[in-house]
């Protein structure tokens, strides 16, 4: 084992505890999320909305700050007026947010969809079995579609997909945790 090894190893077994806690509200963040799904969507708009004022501010504040110094200061300051544009319309209209951002994901998986069954198309005589990426164009045209059609079930199964992977990740950080307990007491073999 290397120094860089050794170093992490030593990391780790000392800050056991943090993996541990870390893992334990990674679970308590998805099981959370499982059990009242709404809260959890307008907790994560709030925060989205937070985020994009926060920076926003601090853009326009740099723009300002640096004016005479750069050139072209007013690109950072329209910037920094479209997050704090942002953020403002999240907190006086949440819903439309949350709206506004499975619609981008909508048309995002529609247009991916729609240009993996292009290649395939394309593709057809330089490779074999392309329909396997027709058919994730498909898949991917077919959620973009849903989520559109019905985008309160697709917020509610993005939620889902999210806390499945809390959970997921969490209990990785609990076992985690438990392994390198003590680990930099025990000889390691060079």
């Amino acid at each position: 084992m290397g120094l860089i090894e050794k170093q992490l190893v030593t990391i780790l077994s000392r800050n056991w505890w943090v993996l541990l806690v870390r893992g334990l509200i990674a679970i308590t963040f998805g099981v959370l999320t499982w059990m009242r799904p709404g809260l959890s969507l307008a907790a994560l708009v709030l925060v989205f909305g937070a985020y994009a004022l926060t920076d926003g501010v601090l853009a326009v504040w740099a723009a300002f700050a640096g004016r005479r110094e750069h050139e072209h200061w007013a690109v950072l300051l329209i910037g920094g007026l479209i997050g704090v544009g942002v953020g403002l319309l999240t907190f006086l209209s949440p819903g439309i947010t949350a709206l506004a951002v499975l619609f981008y994901i909508a048309v995002w998986a529609i247009a991916k969809g729609v240009l993996e069954i292009a290649a395939a198309i394309r593709l057809r005589k330089e490779i074999d079995n392309e329909w396997w990426l027709i058919l994730g164009g498909a898949a991917s045209v077919f959620f973009g579609i849903l989520l559109m059609a019905r985008p309160g079930e697709g917020a509610l199964a993005v939620l889902w997909l999210i806390a499945t992977y809390a959970v997921f990740f969490g209990v990785t950080l609990v076992l985690l945790s438990f392994r390198v307990k003590g680990l930099e007491k025990r000889p390691i073999a060079v």
